[in-house]
């Protein structure tokens, strides 16, 4: 009986494998090892976007078409190992929105969840569900899912503000959704401060309720509020040698992330602090808000400065300096992941 060389071995199971894959079938041992890596091999790159750089792109986009024509004017945060993804990181979609003087961007309402860090807010309003709020440098708006919703200026400067959405997450389970309203703003019905009165205020309802489902029912964050509440713990000890002196955005109604998918934190780095390496399963994107700080990402450093943007990959290593005293707003997919169990973090 002759004994089987490697080829002949090889040979035989490629004729196996040929025959499944007619039948929608393959072999799970062949490709065992890129479903299940040994830790996660992110496909995504660090990079930094420039406000400088952006901010004149987007006022040309301002004068080629309406906000109305696009229905968002938005240059999205491409990562450059992924072009034409529209991912900033894996599951993550960014990028910066530009309203005109006297311009609506038309009211719909979508399954994915959105947020807006306001950059440039001068008098720019967001609604919400029947509710109307002035958008200031450094506010966070959230829109819940399927909440309908438009932007508009009504004073002679633009609004400018970096959007967050999961709508990777959404379309990986392909449940997305969307619907345009019937005019092009909604109707007001509440009154400005309306749900930061009824929320926000350390008291709640008496009859439980949740309008927007998982996601917080203040869709404001206001800067005015997070700042000063971020200094005095700041003022008030040692920033932690990881993550500095940070604070998250909470839904009132059970203490969790505002936000069901994406989790977002504020962050104050003191001059001169150096963080020390930490690496996690959530892909991130910083925006700087004030300040200047220097990202060390797996060996690779990156400046960013005020309104510029920083991608950065799971599982990642990352330290980051401090050349002024800086706020940095963050967000990232942790808050599904948490859900999920499947978040991990490492810290040296």
């Amino acid at each position: 009986m002759q004994t089987a060389t490697a080829e002949n071995v090889a040979a035989t199971r490629q004729k196996f494998y040929d025959r499944l894959s007619p039948r929608a079938m393959a072999p799970l041992w062949e490709v065992l090892k890129g479903l299940v890596p040994d830790q996660p091999k992110s496909k995504f790159a660090p990079h930094v976007w420039k406000f400088a750089d952006a901010r004149p792109l987007l006022m040309e986009a301002g004068d080629l078409l309406t906000a109305e024509e696009a229905e968002r004017r938005v240059l999205v945060l491409e990562n450059p190992a992924m072009p034409g993804a529209s991912r900033i990181t894996a599951t993550m979609y960014a990028g910066y929105q530009l309203i005109m003087p006297g311009e609506i961007a038309p009211a719909h309402r979508h399954t994915a969840s959105a947020l807006r860090m306001v950059l440039e807010g001068n008098g720019g309003y967001t609604a919400v569900a029947g509710e109307r709020t002035e958008m200031k440098r450094g506010d966070l708006v959230i829109t819940p899912a399927m909440a309908w919703h438009d932007h508009g200026q009504e004073n002679h400067k633009p609004v400018i503000w970096v959007d967050g959405l999961d709508l990777h997450m959404v379309n990986f389970y392909e449940a997305a959704f969307m619907d345009h309203f019937n005019d092009k703003s909604q109707i007001v019905s509440k009154p400005e401060g309306f749900s930061e009165s009824e929320f926000g205020s350390g008291m709640a309802p008496m009859s439980h309720r949740t309008p927007f489902g998982q996601t917080s029912p203040i869709f404001n964050y206001t800067y005015a509020k997070s700042r000063p509440a971020l200094m005095q713990v700041a003022g008030a000890g040692e920033p932690d040698a990881h993550l500095a002196h940070a604070l998250r955005y909470i839904n009132p109604q059970d203490g969790g992330w505002a936000m069901p998918t994406i989790a977002t934190w504020l962050t104050q780095f003191p001059k001169g602090f150096e963080t020390k390496p930490i690496r996690a399963t959530d892909g991130q994107a910083m925006v700087v808000i004030e300040g200047e700080i220097s990202v060390e990402l797996d060996g690779k450093t990156f400046t960013a400065g005020e309104s510029d943007v920083v991608a950065v990959p799971a599982w990642t290593w990352k330290k980051v300096r401090a050349s002024k005293d800086a706020v940095v707003f963050q967000m990232s997919d942790r808050a599904a992941q948490e859900k999920l169990g499947i978040f991990r973090e490492e810290r040296k």
